[in-house]
Order: C-alpha cells, then sequence, then structure tokens
C-alpha cells in the first residue's frame, strides 16, 4: 500500500505527538502520518515511574494526539528511507511518501544478557502493566541500575509493599550525578525504607525458571526474585539516519532547527543531538526535551522556523523526596553545595572552570528558570558567589 502526506513523523511517542500538533496548529490542512512500532498512541512516559504507581489512572497518561489529525500506522516499524524519492517503507511492505520527513525515533533499552517474561527492560506501557501483575505486595524485585530510572522505580515499588534489591555497580546511589556525601545520604534513606542496596556489585548474568528468577552477581552471589527489572538506560535509534548520511555521534546532529544535513529531514527526541549555546551540543532523554524539541521540528517542518534555545530540565520522585534539575549533573565537575537543610532541601551546583554547567534543585521548587539563567550567564561563577542566589 501507498501513501502520502505532506509531513511524515517516524515515531509514535511525546516527541512524534508534540511535533505533529504544532504542525496541525501552524498549517491546519496538512497532511501529517505518524509510524509507531508499538500498537500504542502516543502516551506521557513518565508516570510510568511516577504517578501510576500512586493514584493516577491509567486513563490519564494518553497524549491528545486526535487534535493533530494525523494517521496512525501503529505496530509498524519503518526499515527504509529513500531520501531523494522522498519515500519511507515499513516492515510491512508499505511505502510512504512525504515532503517534510521527522526521526522520532528515541531508543532501545539496554537488557540484561538473560530473558524471561519475568525480565523487564523497563521503557513502555507494556512494561508497566506486566510489572504491576507481578508486584504484588511482599513480591521480590531486583532493580538492576542506580541511575534515573532505578531509583524511580524502586522507590515505586518498595511504596507498593514490595520486597527491593537494588543493584549497580557505583559505589552509592546516584553517585555519577550527586556529589558523594548527598550520594551516601540516599543511598541509607533508601535502606530506612526497606530497600536492599547493591552498591558496588553488577548483574552478570541469570535464568528465568518458572516463576522465578535467579540473577548472578559479579561477586558470585546470587538472588532470587520475582521479577528483574533493568534500568540501564537507553541506546539511541540512529539506524535510519545513518543509512541516510545523516552526521550521527552520540544521536542524529541537529542545528537550531532540528534540521539534520540531509534535505527535507528532520529529527528531535531523545535520538537528537542539540546545539546549546551554553553547554555545547546535547542529547537529552527527558519529558520536558523530547516535547519542546518536537514542537519546534514541527514548526520548522511547517515553514515557520523558531530556533530551539531552551535548556531542558528534568525531575524526579524519590519517596517524599524530589528534584528539578537544568543542565549537566556530572559528580566529576567541581560542586558547590549550597543548603538549606543538608540533604532535605538546597540546591547543588556544577561548575566547569568556572562557568555553571548544571544545577540540582532538591527539594526546591519553582525555580528551574532562575537556574536557566544562571547557567546562561558566563560568570565566572565559584561557590562563594552562588550562595543564597537560589531559594526555594
Amino acid at each position: 500500500m501507498r501513501h502520502e502526506y505532506d509531513h511524515l513523523i517516524i515515531g509514535a511517542g511525546m516527541c512524534g505527538e508534540a511535533a505533529a500538533q504544532a504542525i496541525h496548529d501552524t498549517d491546519p490542512a496538512a497532511a501529517i502520518g505518524m509510524i509507531g512500532a508499538e500498537h500504542h498512541p502516543p502516551y506521557d512516559r513518565p508516570p510510568l515511574t511516577k504517578a501510576l504507581w500512586k493514584d493516577a489512572a491509567e486513563d490519564s497518561i494518553w497524549r491528545p494526539v486526535g487534535k493533530s489529525g494525523a494517521s496512525l500506522h501503529l505496530g509498524r516499524r519503518a526499515v527504509g528511507i529513500d531520501a531523494g524519492a522522498h519515500t519511507v517503507t515499513d516492515d510491512h511492505g508499505d511505502t510512504y511518501r512525504y515532503r517534510k520527513l521527522l526521526l522520532a525515533t528515541g531508543g532501545a533499552p539496554r537488557r540484561l544478557p538473560f530473558e524471561g517474561d519475568r525480565v523487564l527492560a523497563y521503557r513502555g506501557i507494556d512494561d508497566y502493566r506486566r510489572l504491576r501483575e507481578l508486584a504484588q505486595p511482599g513480591a521480590q524485585v531486583a532493580v538492576v541500575g542506580g541511575g534515573f530510572i532505578g531509583c524511580e522505580i524502586a522507590a515505586a515499588l518498595a511504596a507498593n509493599g514490595c520486597r527491593v534489591t537494588m543493584v549497580f555497580p557505583e559505589d552509592a546511589l546516584g553517585a555519577r550525578m550527586y556529589p558523594a556525601g548527598l550520594s551516601r545520604f540516599l543511598e541509607g534513606y533508601y535502606r530506612e525504607h526497606g530497600i536492599d542496596v547493591r552498591s558496588g556489585r553488577r548483574a552478570a548474568g541469570g535464568e528465568q525458571r518458572g516463576a522465578r528468577v535467579a540473577l548472578t552477581l559479579d561477586d558470585g552471589s546470587m538472588l532470587e526474585a520475582d521479577a528483574v527489572v533493568a534500568g540501564l538506560g537507553i541506546v539511541p535509534d540512529t539506524r535510519l539516519a545513518e543509512a541516510v548520511g545523516a552526521v550521527v555521534d552520540n544521536g542524529i546532529h541537529v542545528d537550531e532547527y532540528l534540521r539534520t544535513g540531509v534535505p527535507d529531514i528532520f529529527a528531535a527526541g531523545d535520538v537528537a543531538s542539540f546545539p546549546s549555546q551554553a553547554l555545547g551540543r546535547l542529547r537529552v532523554e527527558h519529558e520536558n526535551a523530547a516535547i519542546a524539541t518536537g514542537h519546534h521540528a514541527g514548526l520548522a517542518m511547517a515553514g515557520k522556523p523558531q530556533p530551539y534555545a531552551e535548556l531542558p530540565f528534568f525531575y524526579s520522585d524519590l519517596f517524599d523526596l524530589g528534584y528539578e534539575a537544568v543542565g549537566r549533573l556530572d559528580s566529576r565537575l567541581d560542586i558547590a553545595e549550597d543548603w538549606v537543610v543538608p540533604n532535605r532541601q538546597g540546591v547543588v551546583y556544577y561548575l566547569d572552570d568556572g562557568r555553571l554547567r548544571g544545577v540540582l534543585l532538591w527539594n526546591t521548587w519553582g525555580q528551574v528558570d532562575v537556574a536557566r539563567a544562571l547557567i546562561a550567564d558566563p560568570g565566572p561563577h565559584d561557590a562563594d558567589s552562588l550562595r543564597g542566589r537560589i531559594r526555594g
């Protein structure tokens, strides 16, 4: 079958939906097509580790893609692009002709070296539904990974009555992002909430045996669980971009209008590496960047380009702690801590040779725009000049 669209979007997630809305708002008569590998229409991903484990209804996550007028082709994967002919082919053999094309392909979750229906690479709504089935009160769940997703899902499971073990290679929880003292505090805080924290350990292998999973760690010890959840990040899906000659290096390189170097092909969301005046080239795997870059790509595709110059932010909920963050959180940078209450409320600044690169607003709310302005300011900054600059 052959389809023709003014604008074709590969990827039916938050980014693709935001692009479709921007296109429709700019050019209501435009024909928009969207190809998605999942069988579900676009939905919000953050609730999969946050609100859905509290009191939110599953119906609350679906994005209003119908308002865009986009035609959805779900359960299909784009397998080839002919940039000269302006066509895309999917894995069902259908062909799509486009005038403008957006790659919002996201990424594939990193997986453990063994499989089973109780071994989840946590990424989508189907993973959430399966884990909900398995996460009955008292169930034993092993979470592999101590980063953003691992911390959130471990807290959510523990809050829902599961017995949780965390396994990660860093010396302390969140050690790649947080200053050492905060990492140690957070690890103790998780232990106080009943989580068995196995820092400095890797999952070397495992096997599902019926309704149980045996997980082998790199020190030879073994864990048994009712389910294993991998929160190991993603690998950006750049295959189509590479095949048509776009520049790819930790994501698809785009300019400030989300254009690749290939005529009429754009990229946005988790897969896009975009320029930032304050921080250099970035690829960001969070909701704010997915929606904002998708929106700007849609504007550019529809002929109303606006440069994307926003510093993305992200947020997290960890039991009764939470934070918003802007820029680069990297514990290898110079760190200045400004606490109102140590480890409970304050601001952490990340500096590189006097230039502010990131701000962690720990239990400090409503200050994202202030943090963005500080990062945009070339400084120089240091601990003394930053002390007291942000208060919640």
